[in-house]
């Protein structure tokens, strides 16, 4: 685990078949300047937001590949990435449409899932799922004619791409990478782990469940190859944003990286009246301030702290 904690760290700066779907279906789309894209409402209250994407997986969120050519202020298109157990739809019904608004390119996608239209994604192998992030992420390139991309995930989508940047040539390919809640250095899951791995055959039956939740365990043979050598690549910029009641990721601290690129966030440290959990760090306007101002550090202003309640927003 990560040693010497920092509350806010600057540093110095599905299967291949639905890869090739998306890819498919981002070629189809009528690029647009990204001006003339329309104002998307943004509810932050994780409930109602989940609830309108959990049934539509093959439904990208608000604001999303409406196909559109990247400004000179927010050059890099930005791709996001969901958690275990979710998938494109109901995890970012709200920063999506943030972004959208803000004038981003946004993309978003479902990888991990044993079919596109699983409303439960993200529970393959992680590398088989990088490989998926790979193949969009030159999808999305491709279509918007950008150099780079920035990555904005949850969960273990804030960790997959990771192996993305280290093994599969992504670091050429991404500006930032931003993560919500990462399962950077793996998880206990509030203890749970510890004794799924205690039973007999029982990480052995978790892995036929969900092969991505033991490659998350904290010691896994993945995270131990994924960290060797040291948490960054050269060339990307990285900014974890954690909360402190994060109670998937645990311990909290296990999400923070360590390097010269770097930016650790606790939420509670900025504000104090920010009771978000795992969850709901993706719908938590606190935190998706911080993605914003992670994605545009010369124009980042500090957030406002206002009341967010755990499980609601």
């Amino acid at each position: 685990m990560l040693s010497g904690v920092r509350r806010v760290i600057a540093g110095r700066r599905a299967p291949v078949a639905g890869a090739v779907a998306a890819t498919a279906a981002l070629g189809a789309l009528t690029v647009a300047p990204v001006s003339a894209a329309p104002a998307y409402p943004v509810s932050y209250d994780f409930a109602s937001g989940f609830a309108a994407g959990a049934l539509t997986p093959g439904t990208p969120p608000p604001g999303a590949d409406v196909g559109c050519r990247p400004s000179a202020a927010h050059p890099e298109p930005v791709v996001l990435v969901h958690g275990t157990f979710e998938n494109q739809d109901d995890n970012w019904q709200a920063l999506s449409p943030l972004l959208a608004d803000s004038g981003y390119c946004v993309y978003s996608f479902n990888y991990g899932g044993t079919s596109p239209s699983n409303p439960i994604q993200g529970t393959g192998d992680i590398a088989a799922s990088a490989g998926q992030l790979a193949s969009y992420v030159s999808s999305v390139l491709a279509g918007t004619g950008a150099a780079k991309v920035d990555i904005v995930g949850h969960s273990q989508g804030g960790m997959m791409p990771r192996y993305y940047l280290r093994f599969l040539g992504g670091a050429a390919k991404v500006d930032t990478l931003v993560g919500l809640s990462p399962s950077n250095h793996g998880t206990t899951a509030s203890g749970l782990l510890s004794l799924v791995r205690a039973l007999p055959f029982g990480n052995t039956a978790l892995g036929v469940a969900c092969t991505a939740c033991v490659e998350q365990e904290d010691g896994s043979r993945f995270l131990t190859a994924l960290n060797a050598g040291g948490d960054t690549v050269a060339g990307v910029r990285y900014t974890v944003i954690e909360t402190r009641y994060d109670e998937v990721v645990t311990p909290y601290t296990s999400a923070l990286l360590t390097g010269p690129a770097v930016t650790n966030v606790v939420l509670q440290d900025q504000c104090p009246l920010d009771f978000s959990e795992h969850v709901t760090t993706p719908y938590d306007p606190v935190a998706l301030h911080d993605v914003l101002n992670a994605l545009d550090p010369a124009t980042a202003t500090p957030p406002t702290c206002t009341l967010v309640l755990p499980f609601t927003g």
